[in-house]
């Protein structure tokens, strides 16, 4: 594959727009994107937006070098049954589906297409996404390195055996979602000590947003920067006390379980 390569971009709701955008930020020709998407005001924007182009669903995926399954895993079946008779025997077949696995793709579509799984995660939507890729039989190592050069311009990529996707999906698939009930219990456990919504959510966004990036940004591990916030007896101290009293590590550890669980019970 290279940069003058087809792309078929199936299913364009918002993961679809932002590998949209990772492709052509990553140096792929718009007019080589063709989307199948059945909300014509949904491609129209898009088409606007991009200057990609549309095509009917057979046509997009007989003609595709890259074929990008952008949609929900309960709709993955009948996706793969209506496409099966008209891809292009050579097409790496691309499924961001949760729990959806390579072999349930390959069988769906009863072809040799090489598949890779990719499992991202919603701040791929500003750039700063984290995807973990999984090469099926037969994906060459051109088709690999087109797959992890898009997804690098989502964020961050890595690659993984299959067997550990489910566990991906716990960690980072689902993860964006753990940050965001914590974020919403810091904003009540702030406006119960008086402060008002507003500035409950302006002290807690910015105090976590900050946090992110002093450890992004600093050479320290999330156990030395806990450490170096939190003098003994003191306020940090009490804080963290009443986590550990209610036992934070198992908590969430059970929490991710249960995203594994379901991750494997969707396959």
């Amino acid at each position: 594959m290279n940069q003058q390569s087809q792309v078929a971009v199936v299913g364009a709701g918002i993961m679809g727009e932002a590998l949209i955008s990772a492709l052509i930020s990553s140096g792929v020709n718009p007019e080589l994107i063709t989307i199948s998407e059945k909300r014509a005001d949904r491609s129209a924007e898009l088409i606007a937006k991009y200057s990609i182009r549309q095509a009917p669903l057979a046509n997009n995926v007989a003609a595709a070098d890259a074929l990008l399954l952008v949609v929900k895993p309960q709709d993955m079946a009948g996706v793969l049954e209506e496409i099966k008779g008209t891809i292009n025997p050579s097409a790496v077949v691309i499924t961001f589906a949760a729990g959806k696995t390579i072999s349930f793709i390959s069988k769906g579509l009863g072809t040799d297409n090489p598949v890779v799984r990719v499992m991202p995660n919603t701040p791929t939507l500003v750039g700063a996404g984290m995807a973990a890729a999984s090469m099926g039989a037969g994906v060459t190592d051109t088709q690999k390195q087109f797959v992890l050069g898009f997804l690098a311009a989502t964020g961050k990529v890595i690659e993984v055996t299959e067997e550990l996707q489910d566990a991906v999906t716990a960690t980072s698939g689902s993860g964006p979602a753990y940050f965001f009930a914590f974020v919403e219990a810091m904003v009540a456990g702030a406006r119960d000590l008086g402060l008002s919504e507003s500035d409950a959510t302006t002290l807690t966004i910015q105090t976590i947003v900050g946090a992110a990036k002093l450890l992004e940004e600093s050479d320290k591990s999330p156990t030395t920067l806990r450490e170096n916030v939190t003098s003994p007896n003191g306020t940090t101290a009490a804080a963290l006390a009443s986590f550990a009293s209610s036992d934070l590590n198992s908590m969430v550890a059970t929490a991710m379980k249960a995203a594994r669980d379901r991750s494997q019970e969707l396959a």
